[in-house]
């Protein structure tokens, strides 16, 4: 094949100037959230793209390497990796909040080994996990026993509810899929979470927590919760919520659920 050299010198090519000095505004979203979602992980942004009021939240997310089985160790090789995903949000750009999009993986680590590990790579961000915001959720919800429900094998959940029971209230129940691949987790039909968390309520539980980001319990939150008439709190709409009321919006969201209807205490 032939190749022609151009005619034109590199320099001489110039575009017209606008006449008018474009003002330049504060660029998408009047409320930014980051996310790290796990590299494996099909439903969070999905989620978080279907919890959002309208364009004035803008959700901006980054993937971090994650192993299966979903096990304690596997968990943990994530921590290393977290501050580089973080960096990889609008490194430039402003945002309110940032969230650590799995449950079990803050439990295996520790909060604040999290939190450091997102520090290291965008300083000076709130960062939000689907665990302490579920606790903060029932908290507000004076919920001082609760029924668990899990896609978990029971390292993870004894790893969960353990954690759970540190820093908030007594779980009364734990009742499981049994799942070690969170590629399954995300294959759970949302009729299935409806009648597993029936199964998974007890009548001295005063809420019901659906852990894991992986699965579609957002789609049916609103459901379970008419269902069991009591709260119901779950990983991803828990996230959605401190995120989203963190990066200063404050108005109700309807169709998840009551706990996004309510401001941060």
């Amino acid at each position: 094949m032939s190749s022609f050299p151009s005619t034109r010198p590199a320099s001489a090519f110039a575009a017209s100037a606008l006449k008018a000095q474009t003002a330049l505004d504060n660029g998408p979203g009047a409320h930014r959230i980051g996310l790290i979602a796990l590299a494996s992980d099909y439903v969070v942004e999905r989620d978080f793209i279907n919890m959002r009021p309208g364009d004035e939240v803008a959700v901006f997310v980054s993937r971090v390497l994650n192993v299966n089985p979903c096990t304690g160790e596997n968990l943990r090789t994530m921590g290393p990796r977290l501050a580089d995903a973080a960096s990889l949000i609008i490194p430039a750009g402003r945002l309110e909040a940032m969230g650590y999009c799995c449950t079990s993986g803050t439990t295996a680590m520790g909060y604040d080994t999290v939190a450091d590990s997102v520090d290291n790579g965008r300083p000076g961000i709130p960062v939000i996990t689907p665990i302490t915001a579920g606790l903060r959720a029932l908290r507000q919800f004076n919920a001082e026993q609760i029924a668990v429900l899990t896609p978990y094998t029971d390292d993870v959940n004894e790893s969960l509810v353990g954690y759970i029971e540190e820093h908030g209230p007594r779980v009364v129940a734990t009742t499981s899929f049994h799942f070690a691949d969170d590629n399954d987790m995300a294959r759970i039909p949302p009729e299935a979470i409806i009648s597993a968390a029936k199964e998974a309520d007890r009548e001295d539980a005063e809420a019901l927590f659906i852990s894991c980001t992986a699965i579609r319990a957002v789609d049916v939150v609103e459901e379970i919760e008419r269902m069991l008439n009591k709260p119901v709190v779950c990983a991803n709409q828990a996230l959605f919520w401190e995120a989203v009321r963190t990066a200063g919006y404050t108005a109700p969201i309807m169709g998840y659920g009551r706990l996004l209807t309510m401001d941060l205490l």
